[in-house]
């Protein structure tokens, strides 16, 4: 990868990795820091990297750079805003984001992924197993879980309007 070509990369992706790894992770500089360190790492194995894979490789690192980020998080220090987070529906919103939003964060690392990489930024099964180190049919596997997960969170929609 030449530099001209890293430069159109950073034009053309950095929206869309940013978008992908702050819904991923719900926090603004977070997110930041992660793309931050995504785009390092692609500038620091830029020769083994061909231009046409760039997005694939971009995504890939970010995906694992945020996995890892998570992690370290988690071991850290729990969460409160976790546990809050996951605590059961009960309460009646009109504001349909705010619900989808919170039942996203109910799914797993995994799945959220790949919901996120589907039904958020339009990768095919292919591209996404490429991205997170599945096969297609384990994607597929897991979105059909995260959907009836998603469903089973939010319930009817009558009940929420």
């Amino acid at each position: 990868m030449t530099t001209l070509e890293y430069n159109q990369c950073v034009d053309q992706y950095a929206d869309a990795v940013f978008r992908f790894i702050r819904k991923s992770v719900g926090d603004e500089e977070v997110a930041k820091d992660i793309v931050q360190d995504s785009f390092t790492k692609m500038w620091e194995k830029r020769k083994n990297v061909e231009g046409g894979k760039a997005k694939s490789y971009l995504f890939t690192a970010a995906y694992h750079t945020m996995i890892d980020t998570i992690r370290k998080d988690r071991k850290a220090s729990v969460d409160d805003d976790f546990l809050e987070r996951n605590k059961s529906h009960s309460e009646s919103y009109s504001d349909l984001k705010e619900i989808l939003d919170e039942a996203i964060e109910t799914l797993s690392d995994v799945q959220k992924s790949v919901i996120l990489l589907r039904d958020y930024e339009g990768y095919s099964y292919l591209e996404i197993g490429k991205i997170v180190g599945l096969n297609e049919s384990q994607v597929k596997v897991y979105i059909y879980r995260a959907r009836v997960a998603l469903k089973k969170y939010i319930g009817s929609i009558e009940m929420i309007i």
